[in-house]
């Protein structure tokens, strides 16, 4: 399992599809992992610290588990079949839980819970990032520092 950040969210052009930019933290490998308009802004709300007046379901599920007093120990991204990625919720009482990764990775950045992802995923859909193409990383990182989550939920005609 390598260790995985959060680089952030963006569209996809010509498709219109947001995805969601994974880095290993010990290496130059990127994971892109295509995800819902919804999840997407989730997540851009919350690496943006973005509270919204009323709870979303991410919110949601980690004001419950605060109530029922069980942490989010880690996040792994475990599979990838048919371009479908897989997740794992592992939790502290030791229950783990199937679910995707764009939800994972919106509770994660909510409870500040590491994410990691199992070396053959990375193998298979990772991409290596070569120093001379940091600066892109950089311009997409500016990018998502402009970008609103109102920004998921157009579509071009």
């Amino acid at each position: 399992m390598k260790h995985m950040e959060v680089v952030g969210v963006r569209v996809e052009m010509p498709s219109n599809q947001p995805i969601v930019l994974l880095k290993e933290t010990e290496g130059d490998r990127y994971l892109p992992i295509w995800i819902g308009g919804v999840e997407a802004t989730a997540i851009a709300l919350a690496q943006q610290g973005v509270a919204p007046a009323r709870p979303l379901t991410h919110d949601l599920f980690r004001d419950v588990l605060d109530a029922l007093d069980t942490g989010l120990e880690t996040v792994r991204i475990t599979g990838l079949s048919d371009g479908i990625f897989y997740a794992e919720l592992v939790f502290s009482n030791g229950v783990e839980v199937s679910a995707r990764p764009s939800d994972s990775i919106a509770l994660a950045l909510r409870t500040g819970t590491p994410i990691y992802a199992h070396e053959d995923v990375i193998e298979e859909a990772g991409m290596p990032i070569p120093d001379e193409q940091e600066d892109e990383v950089e311009a997409f990182r500016e990018f998502l520092d402009n970008i609103s989550p109102e920004d998921f939920g157009r579509r071009s005609t």
